[in-house]
């Protein structure tokens, strides 16, 4: 059975709190999970409990420290304690409008970081697990492999795009995971997409949902299990350079998304009003035709992800509604 170190940053988002379960759940890795924060979201009594099991049998395998990666000195000593052999980095300013008023706060939490985990991670030769994002494109000519030539029209995909070119240029070992409109259910997790639907539509609230807006969406369940097999694939061997898209199944617009959610949950669809990305006059400008094809990580890891509706009735389940 594999024991590796694995060391999870942002471990309380959402990303990090399905990760730690899959990681649980489906390996024997012992986890160092971190995040910010002054203790961990993920409750380990509900998921042990979930799983009709004593958190006994997980309570030996995991421990969380408190982290903020954008400070090097810090890192490094978190490092130096665990020595992992994977860091997968789930920490990043997501918040894509807020990317363009608040540039410093986005460039150090999403490249400074990156590039402290770099330097932490030549400690103990770790390979790093880094998730980016489909904003790395303009969304003109979507959807994208993982060859295609980025060209990214927001600073948030700017700042991800040098997150990856940083990892690039280190020398050390990586595995980047691009990924697009990430949802899911979690612990005092912020919004995100399908929640704010859900919220909104169960409250019978009007809503405005872009029609012109194309890509998959990903279950954060998927992208946990991919980066678990990323990990196996690529354990105890060296010079790992690899990118793969890991996104749904199905690539659709975001208002054929809610129109799912209706159907699934049950809401009306009526509260629903299509625009066009343009008359929500956003601070930050988004790729319309985008998407991930994901060949590549079928192939080479074995991953078949959910399509939208198959995601939307897990989060149906999650939710308990």
């Amino acid at each position: 059975m594999n024991t590796a170190n694995i060391l999870v940053t942002g471990s309380n988002g959402l990303l990090g709190q399905n990760l730690t379960k899959i990681l649980l759940r489906e390996s024997e890795y012992n986890i160092v999970i971190t995040s910010i924060e002054e203790e961990s979201f993920f409750d380990l009594k509900d998921f042990s409990e979930k799983l009709g099991v004593s958190s006994d049998k997980y309570e030996k395998r995991y421990i969380y420290e408190v982290l903020d990666i954008t400070n090097k000195e810090k890192t490094k000593k978190i490092i130096q304690k665990y020595k992992p052999e994977f860091i997968v980095n789930c920490a990043a300013f997501t918040n894509v409008d807020a990317c363009e008023t608040e540039k410093e706060l986005c460039w150090k939490l999403n490249v400074d970081a990156v590039e402290n985990l770099i330097i932490s991670s030549r400690i103990s030769n770790a390979k790093i697990i880094h998730i980016s994002t489909d904003y790395i494109f303009d969304g003109k000519n979507g959807p994208y492999n993982e060859t295609d030539t980025p060209n990214p029209i927001s600073f948030y995909g700017r700042s991800k795009l040098a997150s990856e070119n940083a990892l690039k240029a280190s020398g050390v070992d990586y595995i980047i995971l691009r990924t697009i409109v990430l949802y899911g259910y979690g612990n005092k997790i912020k919004p995100n997409f399908a929640l704010w639907l859900v919220d909104e539509l169960r409250n019978s609230r009007q809503v405005r949902i872009v029609k012109d807006q194309i890509g998959n969406t990903t279950h954060a369940d998927d992208l946990a299990y991919a980066i678990l097999k990323s990990i196996e694939k690529v354990e105890g061997k060296q010079d790992i350079k690899l990118i793969y898209n890991i996104a749904g199944e199905d690539i659709i617009s975001r208002l054929d998304f809610a129109y799912y959610m209706c159907e699934i949950f049950g809401f009306d669809k009526e509260l629903i009003t299509p625009i066009l990305t343009s008359e929500l006059h956003q601070p930050a400008p988004r790729p319309l035709k985008s998407g991930l094809i994901t060949l590549k990580a079928k192939t080479e890891l074995g991953l078949n992800t959910m399509t939208s509706k198959e995601g939307i009735q897990l989060l149906k389940f999650e939710m308990n509604l």
